[in-house]
């Protein structure tokens, strides 16, 4: 597993991982933090600007999920963000997919473990959702959580569905990082209504309109 992270993260950009990449004593892989990307060059002018690319495409509503992955060999804790970029791939074989920026801090951790859960929330986990927006905090302080069936990543109580997956590739989108997962087990209790985020906030289908 570990030989395999480090191929994709060679694959995505440079610098990915430490000058060692893995340690052979402990098959751990050092992700370094990505450097500054661009999508145009400095003598390009966008065809949009940041704000006006959010106000449009703010209009399309969303489920929000967090992310989660176990402790790489050497770390303490678990990894995980709030994410909204998620989506189903491919049926055969069954991939799901999610998006998540280069500059993101918990990503080389998720990486260096290889496997992560797709936590979907429902419409009474807005407080949940923001838990797990926040950086330089724990995250997992107070949330209850028990080990995914395959991966053992963290699956959290109460959520309307989950979906357990190994990293199956990784590519490279503008100044985000395109995640493909493959499932190795999911479940659903079928019930409640899913959180949505639409222009800026968390809501419900009767809601979102007002």
């Amino acid at each position: 597993m570990a030989a395999t992270v480090v191929r994709y993260l060679r694959s995505v950009g440079s610098p990915t991982s430490a000058p060692s990449e893995q340690d052979p004593d402990t098959g751990h892989v050092d992700a370094l933090p990505r450097p500054e990307l661009r999508a145009v060059g400095d003598d390009e002018r966008a065809p949009v600007s940041p704000a006006e690319f959010r106000a449009v495409l703010g209009n399309f509503a969303s489920g929000v999920t967090v992310i989660t992955a176990p402790p790489a060999q050497g770390e303490d804790g678990p990894a995980g963000f709030a994410c909204q970029s998620f989506a189903s791939l491919s049926l055969d074989p069954p991939l799901v997919t999610f998006m998540v920026a280069r500059t993101s801090t918990t990503w080389p951790r998720i990486a260096r473990a290889g496997v992560f859960c797709v936590n979907i929330l429902g419409a009474e986990q807005g407080g949940l959702c923001r838990a797990f927006a926040v950086s330089g905090a724990d995250k997992f302080a107070g949330i209850t959580h028990s080990p995914a069936p395959v991966t053992g990543s963290p699956q959290l109580e109460a959520v309307p569905a989950w979906i357990d997956c190994r990293i199956h590739a990784v590519h490279t989108g503008g100044d985000h990082l395109i995640v493909v997962g493959r499932v190795e087990a999911m479940g659903a209790a079928g019930e409640g209504e899913p959180l949505l985020f639409h222009k800026g906030r968390f809501g419900r289908f009767d809601d979102l309109g007002d």
